[in-house]
């Protein structure tokens, strides 16, 4: 089964199925002829069916009995429900790919009654537009060769890394949650902009392509991020004034806060947590 022409189930067809699908199709990923989906939601299998093109199964278990990759795209909350009712025609050359955050691949091996060529994928919200960062971790009965196809398919919506399960969560609190931070840091630097007196838009636009730009220069330049920071920053000028002020706030040690919480809390969703636990005390685990 060479990357490309795979015949993909879709057992959930919500936002990042839709978007998987999409760049799969566009990439010659998808075997259109062989991919089914499924959605407990009508709206939304409806939509995925009228955008990718795929035929709907009547069910979550049609699907498994058709594919043999099958992709898990639901919410956490949904899989349980989802793992039982495909158990009964789960095949051993099933590959079983899981999207959903925070379920253990022991959680998933459990649910499907031990099947246990299973492959856990953590993507962004990036992967919407081609750009996305995933983190894999694949069980040990994943072949190599597996492995690397499913890097593949995950290659044509962004970066991709091979990391141990143990680092998953670490990876959901950085670049699965991370755009909304940077989300939140640009709306911060177009108000600032606003402040100073640009329009609306045009502040959105400039600050959101100030950090495109910066990452570019970081990614494909192999700029490190303190050497942009001090080529940018002239003594006594207006970029060192504007850092003092951001290292005056903390802004550093805030991000790295944030990241780490998110990644406490994907820990905590995994082992069954539902109150969130406060900074203090996340850090105190560590």
């Amino acid at each position: 089964m060479a990357v490309g022409r795979w015949g993909v189930g879709f057992l959930g067809t919500g936002q990042m199925a839709t978007a998987l699908a999409s760049a799969w199709r566009r990439t010659e990923c998808l075997d259109l002829s062989r991919s089914w989906a499924w959605d407990i939601q009508a709206a939304a299998r409806e939509q995925f069916a009228q955008r990718i093109g795929l035929p709907l199964a009547a069910s979550n278990r049609e699907v498994a009995s058709r594919c043999e990759l099958l992709l898990l795209a639901v919410k956490p909350g949904d899989v349980e429900a989802v793992l039982e009712e495909i158990r009964p025609v789960l095949r051993p050359e099933h590959l079983f790919v899981s999207i959903a955050a925070g379920v253990r691949l022991q959680t998933l091996q459990d649910g499907l009654g031990g099947h246990r060529r299973i492959v856990r994928v953590m993507p962004n919200t990036g992967c919407l537009v081609g750009c996305g960062a995933s983190g894999i971790s694949a069980a040990p009965e994943v072949t190599p060769r597996e492995v690397e196809q499913v890097e593949g398919l995950f290659r044509a919506v962004g970066y991709v890394c091979r990391v141990p399960e143990t680092l998953l969560d670490a990876v959901t609190g950085l670049s699965g949650s991370g755009p909304a931070f940077v989300a939140l840091i640009v709306e911060a630097l177009a108000d600032g902009g606003v402040l100073s007196g640009l329009p609306r838009n045009l502040a959105l636009e400039l600050a959101a392509h100030t950090v495109l730009g910066t990452a570019r220069l970081i990614l494909e330049d192999g700029r490190h991020p303190a050497q942009i920071k001090d080529a940018v920053a002239s003594p006594g000028g207006t970029t060192i004034a504007g850092l003092h002020v951001l290292e005056k706030a903390g802004v550093r040690g805030v991000l790295q806060q944030a990241v780490w919480m998110a990644t406490c809390r994907a820990k905590e969703l995994a082992e069954g947590g539902q109150n969130p636990s406060t900074a203090e005390g996340c850090f105190s685990k560590k």
